[in-house]
């Protein structure tokens, strides 16, 4: 499942900050692509440096890195789905504290978990799991556009918020118990997502503006 837009409302500002924090994932992508490993193992968090305090401007810096095209492309996809809603709920100072406290918090899940890990941790789905997180408990009956990819089916349909992002994060709770129960070296970071997304769903109130909200009740 592949969200693309929220079809029950639009923002009623442009979401500047969502926009830039996706040109600036784009451009940091460019620059892994030019500078290859040497520039991603610098910025990438390292568990076992963090814990040492070393590198910790990392823990920030990672969040705007990623693998792949693949993994870049569907982040950003994720962001724009959810994103600009709850820009509009908040405001864009209050929604950047937002994001950007989301994906630390989502780093130092993935670090507590293995701490000693020498695995380079990167990209910006714990910060984006906060915000799927708040657009659960603040919009969890919209209808989100959606691209079903089942095998060589393809179709698009509405799914309510709180089905598709339910489903999401109990597919990370799963596969976080099967990658805990297996030796592995490295791979997605599961807790970083589950980590982004409780911090999202609990402190979304604090950082949204309840009369941007109230005014959204009079307009739908």
């Amino acid at each position: 499942m592949l969200p693309i837009t929220d079809e029950s409302r639009r923002p009623s500002n442009f979401p500047i900050v969502t926009a830039s924090i996706i040109a600036l994932n784009a451009l940091v992508f460019i620059l892994e692509l030019v500078g290859g490993d040497a520039f991603v193992l610098k910025w990438s968090l390292i568990p076992a440096d963090i814990i040492a305090g070393r590198h910790l401007i990392t823990i920030l810096t990672a969040m705007f890195m990623h693998a792949s095209w693949s993994h870049i492309l569907g982040n950003m996809i994720f962001l724009w789905a959810f994103g600009p809603e709850i820009e509009d709920s908040m405001n864009p100072w209050r929604y950047l504290a937002f994001y950007l406290s989301g994906g630390i918090v989502a780093m130092l899940g993935q670090v507590a978990v293995d701490p000693g890990s020498t695995v380079p941790n990167l990209g910006a789905s714990g910060a984006i799991a906060a915000v799927m997180g708040a657009f659960l408990v603040t919009y969890p009956r919209d209808k989100i556009r959606t691209v079903l990819l089942i095998g060589w089916f393809v179709d698009i349909t509405f799914i309510p918020a709180a089905l598709l992002i339910g489903f999401w994060f109990l597919i990370q709770l799963f596969s976080f118990g099967v990658v805990a129960n297996n030796v592995q070296s490295g791979g997605v970071a599961y807790v970083a997502h589950i980590a982004g997304m409780i911090y999202g769903a609990v402190t979304a109130r604090l950082f949204e503006n309840p009369r941007r909200l109230a005014e959204q009740r009079d307009e739908y």
